[in-house]
């Protein structure tokens, strides 16, 4: 009896808390209603939610809402939701109906003052009140520029925040921000009204279908992709998104932003987090998705100049001369497509080049994310007697295809010689049309899949809003994260001029691109000149690699960034050349900070350097403990040793720091380091020194007014520098001249001065030792950037 009464309690318990769900209601509140993005995807998806959702228990009422008078906002608003459309399926009659009641509980308001604000909120109580209905939330899509969230937000928070046990769930668009700096200060402003779970960052290619099925068709195959997820396996990633539109009527826009900060930094990057993350053990789980996501970010190599391209279609600058009235003479650097190379250095895809390119005025309107696999298969017999679609030789790709193309339709694709995969009932196989080739195999060759029902990106999204998904969209961290990986490349190509195309077919192969040692560069190069015709003043990237004379040697100058490239691929070359000849190379390296920017670019973009048979030794080291900020050594760990697989007993730093005590005479620390050269590098001739030189023309730790290390039989001598610290241990200027190369790097306007002076001036060491440096039998080049040469 007792078990039948709880049985009974509880089922009324349970009718009691269905009748309260009932009577749950929420208010959508769409600022910016009669706006485009409103008129063309947001009313249409608020319809679909309330098709949806009506019918299991949920009152609504919809508040379009601008700045516009109430009157001519209404009438606004009216003439964008006569285009509301039913799904095929549902009967005209019904349509009808359902249209009719949506129109009924939507309203125009407008939303202008403080007061306002706390009109709409008086307005949405009374009607809770009036009907006895339990608020159980409000949606504020902020559909309107990011200049005027901070007001808004602010009277939300003050005025029209829903009542205790009511949800607030705040719908932001793009864009977060122009670079890093700025997304922080929006989120801090927006983090001073709302809460982390409040805010809802929308990124619509997260709600695109094929998108939204990277990770469930990851879950549902993980028996079969486990094995194949991974840099043993997977050739290249391709993230793309091209279209055929030119950006006329938004240059306002794209000048500020371009197509990187469009397309690459959002779409794209998420694209990317989706593929490459970690696969949670529950992909339902917002918190472990987006906890995955962020640890891509923390994986991502770092981009250089030299991991992208980009491009500008040639009626850009015309437009944008129009449409903002700009003089005849402005031409736009702002870039319309562009491709970019990048790493993440994990353990699952160390080494595997993933491809994210865009750009308007293309050849066609297509998006995709490419998994393409390894083919270790060798088939004996000729292709004619492959097994069709099934051969081991044929092609192997994963492809989720997020719509237009030739396929027209979201699609996921698997080549037949992979695996079948397994996909939810809410996806079926497909038919295309006949002889559709799709990436250089006949649709025949996939299992080919696309969904039951197509549904807009932003009616997804809603619906993942309504039911409090958040790992649909982007929270502060990741957003800040994105903007830290993203903000160093935009900033290097800020005064990059963008190579021309036509736009359309005649593109031709003109964008095509290929990347190598971590670098990406267009298949077909356009000569440049080194002193540009009339017309506009010159950009860095007008001016190529000067190569000319400096003190009788050879002189490589450049912008900075393209001399430090140059400079990094000689030395590769010089390590190259010395491995294969002699086994390994011995590079001896000096500190300071003109060399960071080419221990980095070492670092992260030469892939081919003989590292394994490279013995790196320094130049010349302070007087102070390795481990102290100050010291070369540790300058050279931090930029360059951490990223690269040296072995370490390969690695030679100055020993300094001997019996607890820093260039002690009696330690005899120069002559152990001289010692150490002897017995491992023949004839003690080194195959590359660097050196830098000082504003008072010292080089390595050889300083004027003093005689140590400038002559004489010592290869290693401690001196004196006349700025702290002033104990310094060095190579001497004899035994760097037994050197095969000498590179002596000079950058910065701080060195105009002595460059113009070491140019005319002989041979005088003691004076300048700089122009002591004359390698006996090897050679000697001058890399200079422009600031410090032409200056």
């Amino acid at each position: 009896m007792w078990k039948m009464l709880i049985v009974v309690m509880c089922v009324a318990l349970l009718g009691c808390l269905q009748a309260q769900e009932l009577q749950e209601h929420v208010s959508i509140i769409l600022l910016g209603a009669t706006g485009d993005l409103a008129k063309k995807y947001l009313w249409q998806g608020l319809f679909q939610l309330y098709l949806d959702e009506v019918g299991r228990g949920h009152s609504f009422s919809f508040h379009g809402a601008a700045l516009t008078a109430p009157k001519q906002g209404q009438e606004l608003m009216a003439k964008a939701l006569e285009s509301l459309s039913c799904p095929k399926d549902m009967a005209p009659s019904h349509c009808a109906e359902e249209k009719d009641q949506f129109l009924q509980l939507s309203r125009y308001r407008q939303l202008k003052t403080a007061e306002d604000y706390q009109a709409l909120n008086k307005d949405i109580e009374a009607q809770l009140q009036h009907a006895g209905l339990r608020e159980a939330g409000r949606i504020f899509y902020f559909s309107v520029p990011p200049f005027a969230y901070a007001d808004i937000a602010r009277n939300i928070n003050s005025s029209c925040r829903p009542g205790p046990g009511a949800w607030l769930r705040v719908v932001l668009e793009k864009p977060f921000g122009h670079d890093h700096f700025s997304a922080q200060q929006l989120a801090t402003e927006l983090g001073s009204f709302f809460q982390e779970e409040e805010m809802y960052r929308v990124d619509h290619y997260l709600g695109k279908q094929a998108v939204a099925q990277i990770l469930p068709f990851r879950d549902q195959n993980r028996k079969a992709l486990d094995s194949l997820w991974n840099r043993h396996h997977v050739e290249r990633v391709e993230i793309i998104m091209k279209e055929t539109v030119d950006a006329e009527g938004r240059t306002s826009f794209y000048e500020e932003y371009g197509v990187i900060r469009d397309v690459l930094q959002n779409h794209l990057t998420e694209v990317l987090t989706l593929v490459a993350m970690e696969l949670p053990l529950n992909v339902s789980s917002a918190e472990a998705v987006l906890r995955h996501k962020l640890q891509v970010f923390q994986a991502l190599r770092g981009l250089q100049r030299g991991s992208a391209v980009v491009g500008q279609y040639q009626s850009y600058s015309e437009q944008v001369r129009r449409e903002l009235q700009k003089p005849d003479s402005f031409h736009s650097l702002t870039p319309t497509f562009a491709a970019v190379l990048v790493h993440i250095d994990n353990l699952r895809w160390e080494g595997v080049p993933f491809i994210l390119m865009s750009g308007k005025a293309l050849d066609e309107r297509v998006g995709y994310a490419r998994i393409l696999f390894k083919n270790q298969a060798c088939c004996v017999q000729s292709e004619k007697h492959w097994a069709a679609a099934q051969s081991q030789c044929l092609p192997r790709q994963l492809i989720f295809h997020i719509g237009h193309g030739d396929l027209g339709s979201p699609a996921v694709l698997v080549s037949r010689n992979l695996f079948r995969p397994s996909l939810p009932s809410s996806w079926k196989e497909m038919e295309g049309p006949p002889g559709l080739r799709l990436f250089g195999s006949p649709l025949s060759d996939y299992y080919a899949y696309s969904p039951v029902q197509e549904r807009d990106a932003h009616s997804v999204l809603l619906s993942h809003i309504f039911h409090g998904r958040k790992d649909s969209f982007i929270t502060t961290e990741n957003l800040l994260a994105s903007w830290g990986f993203w903000t160093p490349l935009l900033e290097s190509l800020a005064h990059k001029a963008p190579r021309l195309y036509p736009g359309g077919a005649e593109n031709g192969r003109l964008l095509d691109f290929e990347f190598s040692s971590g670098r990406l560069f267009f298949s077909q190069q356009q000569p440049e000149q080194l002193v540009p015709g009339p017309g506009p003043a010159p950009m860095p990237s007008d001016f190529q690699v000067l190569r000319a004379k400096y003190r009788e040697s050879p002189l490589v100058s450049a912008w900075s960034e393209e001399l430090i490239s140059k400079l990094a691929n000689d030395i590769e070359a010089t390590a190259v050349r010395a491995v294969r000849r002699f086994g390994q190379f011995h590079l001896a390296l000096s500190g300071g900070s003109s060399p960071v920017a080419l221990f980095q670019q070492l670092a992260t973009a030469h892939y081919g350097f003989p590292w394994a048979h490279t013995h790196l030794w320094l130049v010349d080291e302070r007087c102070v403990p390795l481990s102290d900020p100050e010291s070369n050594f540790q300058g050279l760990q931090a930029h360059l040793l951490q990223h690269v697989r040296v072995p370490y007993y390969n690695i030679h730093p100055m020993p300094v720091h001997l019996q607890q005590r820093l260039c002690a005479e009696e330690d005899q620390g120069a002559q152990i380091y001289a010692r150490e050269i002897s017995a491992l590098v023949a004839n003690s001739s080194f195959d590359l020194v660097l050196l830098g030189m000082g504003a008072d023309g010292h080089t390595a730790s050889l300083f004027p007014q003093s005689p140590t290390g400038l002559d004489g039989e010592q290869l290693v001598v401690l001196t004196t520098s006349p700025s702290q610290p002033h104990r310094r241990m060095s190579l001497s200027l004899p035994l760097i001249n037994r050197a095969k190369k000498v590179a002596v790097l000079v950058m910065g306007r701080m060195k105009r001065e002595i460059t113009a002076l070491v140019s005319r001036v002989g041979y005088e060491p003691k004076k300048w030792p700089i122009s002591g440096v004359l390698p006996h039998s090897g050679q000697l080049v001058w890399y200079m950037d422009y600031d410090a040469f032409l200056a």
